[in-house]
């Protein structure tokens, strides 16, 4: 059921499937909440999946920021309208990429909301000097040549060359997706990331149980990055996964739901 609520002067949309213990599955950059179609039936028998589009993503508008920059707080604020919205009181919380940086983001600011969090294909580290270097140029390649030519350049890079291999659809459909974007808010999120702190505290300083799942062709969330972090939190739940890169959902479709259940099913 796709649903609304607002937060300040944005609406934000969201969809919610299944009953039970309340998960939510937040996305990443260049996707909105349709990345998680693997997922959603496979989940939705055992739980409460809300799945919103981030703001600025899919059909969620982006909020006045008064001349000001996006922050990644300001996304886990947004998260926290939808929960209200659903009057829950604790939930799952898994980040994809950037939807991971809103979790840990949200972690920090609302403990007390979660029951439980994780990571897909994500990283508390902040951005590297080069890695912001990165994000600037892509700033500027947005702005020069739109948002629909940056993705087509940027999301191939996601997946294991194996898989690109052999399912070239998957990624042109997932390009497609992506037309809808506006320069604004590509361009927003990556200032939000360039300027997110080291979040690595959280994990150490949590006593929430946190889920890490981990592709070991991933060149965005490296491997060796990740394992510097598993160790972090009191109670880790860690997933490597072979061959497959940053997108498990649609590389490893199947592995990955059988993870997320296991997880989930452990507070259920």
């Amino acid at each position: 059921m796709k649903k609304t609520v607002q937060y300040r002067n944005a609406v934000l949309t969201y969809h919610v499937y299944g009953s039970g213990i309340p998960v939510l599955l937040l996305h990443g950059f260049g996707e909105t909440s349709s990345i998680w179609k693997q997922q959603t039936e496979y989940l939705s028998r055992d739980c409460m999946l809300v799945i919103p589009d981030l703001p600025g993503s899919g059909e969620s508008e982006l909020p006045g920021m008064n001349g000001s920059n996006l922050e990644i707080g300001t996304l886990a604020d947004c998260i926290l309208s939808v929960i209200n919205k659903e009057n829950i009181k604790q939930c799952i919380m898994l980040g994809h990429s950037m939807g991971g940086y809103v979790t840990l983001s949200f972690a920090e600011k609302y403990p007390g909301k979660l029951i439980a969090f994780g990571f897909v294909h994500s990283t508390a580290f902040a951005d590297s000097d080069a890695k912001k270097q990165d994000r600037a140029k892509g700033i500027e390649a947005i702005n020069l040549n739109g948002s629909y030519a940056f993705l087509k350049k940027m999301l191939p890079g996601l997946f294991a060359d194996e898989f690109k291999k052999k399912n070239p659809a998957v990624i042109d459909a997932l390009i497609e997706e992506g037309k809808h974007f506006r320069k604004t808010s590509l361009q927003q999120y990556y200032y939000a990331m360039m300027e997110r702190p080291d979040t690595t505290g959280v994990l150490k300083n949590s006593k929430l149980p946190v889920l890490f799942v981990i592709g070991t062709e991933d060149q965005a969330a490296p491997l060796n990055d990740l394992l510097k972090q598993v160790s972090l939190p009191e109670i880790a739940y860690i997933h490597i996964i072979q061959g497959v890169a940053h997108m498990s959902m649609l590389e490893a479709s199947e592995k990955l739901n059988g993870i997320l259940k296991s997880f989930i099913n452990a507070f259920d």
